[in-house]
């Protein structure tokens, strides 16, 4: 005779309860954390491609933000260099007016800020570090006045070395860069010693100060010369960083794209689960509800 019983059903009923309540758990975790699972090992054979794809985005995120803070610093080297390129411009502009015409008023007035501003120019900072110093922590020019580079030994005027920096902005890719005070100041430095040299220039240049005045024009035309050079290889390593930052954002978005479609859920489909888990859930109560309250005495009667 087969038995009549209620305890096995009871139990693929709570059975079923269970598998729907962890369903509709999942579906909530995956609502409020907005990832397919809660753990690597939950991804299956995903796991290790993002993984790799994390590191990836982290080398290249690394080598964006070197790029771009090493581009601030050629930014600060190229306002610094094109500060020399201006005054050294506006200095060859004023001793050609005094040439031309043989009147000099204010011309030494100009010389001395002119000098003022190179030299300030050489040693500027970053963060309290000479821009110019290469490794040296110390200012790199050390005349104080225009006087001092009279008979100076241009050797003697710089004290930076020749220590540059190099970065790693790329796999297997490092830049150079650094630019020196001395590399940027000595030939313009010649034309300041000629000019002090010249002594006081007054309204009227005498003889041999306009022969002097000659003599710097043509060392400030080639000083400006070296300058535009360093300029320009400092704007070509710009151009690079730029390239270089804007390929490693781009590479990091691809990896970024990938461990999206690997990890993040689809927030829309988590809702449309959410709402079927929890009314498949609801049926599931409602029908145990209902055969726990039978009972095969109220048929015998």
């Amino acid at each position: 005779m087969t038995r009549v019983a209620t305890v096995p059903l009871a139990q693929t009923l709570s059975n079923a309860i269970q598998r729907s309540q962890a369903k509709l758990a999942t579906a909530q975790l995956q609502l409020e954390t907005g990832k397919k699972a809660p753990d690597y090992a939950s991804l299956g054979t995903q796991a290790v491609r993002n993984l790799s794809a994390h590191s990836l985005v982290a080398r290249e995120d690394a080598h964006s933000a070197v790029a771009k803070q090493l581009g601030t610093t050629l930014s600060l080297y190229d306002a610094n260099i094109s500060q020399l390129d201006t005054l050294g411009t506006d200095l060859s502009q004023s001793i050609l007016t005094a040439v031309g015409t043989g009147d000099s008023p204010g011309l030494q007035e100009a010389i001395g800020a002119a000098f003022g501003q190179f030299r300030t120019t050489l040693n500027a900072a970053q963060g309290g570090m000479p821009l110019f110093g290469g490794s040296q922590t110390t200012p790199p020019f050390t005349p104080q006045t225009l006087a001092d580079t009279a008979g100076l030994d241009p050797a003697s005027a710089f004290t930076n070395d020749e220590v540059k920096a190099s970065a790693r902005v790329g796999d297997h890719l490092d830049v150079q860069y650094g630019v020196t005070a001395s590399d940027l100041g000595t030939d313009m430095l010649a034309a300041f010693r000629t000019l002090a040299e010249a002594g006081t220039i007054g309204a009227k240049p005498t003889d041999a100060q306009l022969a002097s005045l000659k003599t710097a024009l043509g060392q400030i035309n080639t000083a400006l010369g070296s300058v535009r050079a360093i300029s320009g290889e400092n704007g070509r390593k710009q151009a690079q960083l730029e390239t270089l930052s804007a390929r490693a954002d781009q590479r990091s978005l691809v990896y970024k794209d990938l461990i999206s479609r690997n990890e993040d859920a689809d927030l829309g489909q988590v809702a449309i689960d959410l709402a079927q888990h929890k009314s498949v859930l609801q049926a599931s109560y409602s029908v145990f509800s209902q055969l726990s309250g039978m009972s095969l005495v109220s048929y015998l009667r």
